[in-house]
């Protein structure tokens, strides 16, 4: 790694607007890539460092929430790998549908940009997700991570989702338009979400292709990708996806980390109290008590056994007896 490319990466960008946090990471990667203006709402910041290039996109308030220095979260995945990283990064919710991006993408397409890198991979989360998975057709054989995306939100697709209404007029039928359809060219591609949010579960559905892995992760909530972050997950997933080595039981053993994750914990525990599964209320708060005492555990365990000695109930044997 070049020392330009380190001092870039250690650049703080906290308390800062847009337009000033555009020009100030312009300063921070002018030795060694640049940051160009895509219009009112999209920017690109591109740092170099071959031979593997990771492509994420990202929304401005998002980054500003994840990283203490309102860094691009591609900048701490890329220190560590010692990637390459092209960031496309928005001001609100665009699903970066707007055409001076399109043009950004035909640019490197006509210049060649993406052959110069031996690896090239996608990454994004949500409306992120989206753009990841549709603009990795710029680059045929890249690898893509994309969670919880939207395939499209053309209402003639996706009437069903009725979460992102003000964008229904925006055009999803044109130019790097259909995500799933914009994978054919990828040399692999993971998806990634929560089955138990049934409006990403939907759209998930409409990304099956013989190229396409979908991996479920019950109990992450909304917010999946913190949620990797969270239990230090993300980054090994892309290693392992760089290095070929990703897959369904890769994945799977990687998420036995929410084993000890406990806002996972909490959400699991929360879910089988709704469904009044008491036994396993029980079993559950006990088993997590030993390893993670709290309070949220120690009040469920005691309401199950409470619960079910008013509805005469057989308990395994209490742990606090």
């Amino acid at each position: 790694m070049t020392a330009e490319y380190s001092k870039a990466l250690d650049t703080s960008l906290n308390g800062l607007a847009w337009p000033d946090w555009l020009e100030r990471l312009a300063e921070a990667t002018d030795a060694d890539g640049y940051a160009e203006s895509l219009g009112g709402c999209h920017a690109a910041i591109f740092v170099e460092q071959k031979p593997t290039l990771l492509v994420s996109f990202e929304q401005f308030e998002s980054i500003r929430v994840l990283s203490p220095e309102a860094q691009p979260l591609g900048w701490h995945l890329a220190k560590a790998l010692g990637w390459s990283h092209l960031c496309l990064a928005c001001q609100g919710e665009t699903w970066f549908r707007e055409g001076r991006v399109y043009g950004y993408f035909d640019r490197l397409v006509d210049d060649g940009f993406f052959e110069e890198f031996d690896q090239v991979i996608f990454y994004g989360a949500g409306a992120c997700g989206y753009a990841a998975a549709a603009f990795s057709v710029a680059a045929p054989g890249a690898r893509v991570l994309a969670i919880q995306p939207q395939a499209t939100l053309d209402p003639r697709m996706t009437e069903w989702d009725d979460r992102f209404r003000a964008m229904r007029r925006t055009d999803f039928a044109t130019r790097y338009g259909y995500a799933p359809d914009m994978l054919d060219a990828a040399d692999a591609a993971f998806v990634l979400y929560d089955p138990d949010i049934e409006l990403d579960a939907m759209h998930a559905a409409l990304f099956a292709r013989s190229n396409v892995t979908r991996f479920r992760m019950r109990f992450m909530g909304p917010r999946l990708d913190r949620g990797l972050l969270r239990m230090n997950l993300l980054l090994r997933i892309l290693a392992q996806l760089s290095g070929g080595k990703l897959s369904e039981l890769a994945l799977a053993r990687l998420y036995r980390a929410r084993r000890e994750d406990v806002p996972y914990l909490k959400s699991a525990l929360g879910r089988l109290e709704d469904d009044g599964r008491l036994r396993l209320v029980a079993r559950m708060a006990g088993h997590v008590m030993r390893t993670t005492p709290g309070p949220r555990f120690r009040r469920s365990l005691r309401a199950a056994y409470q619960q079910a000695a008013e509805l005469g109930l057989e308990m395994p044997p209490n742990p606090e007896a």
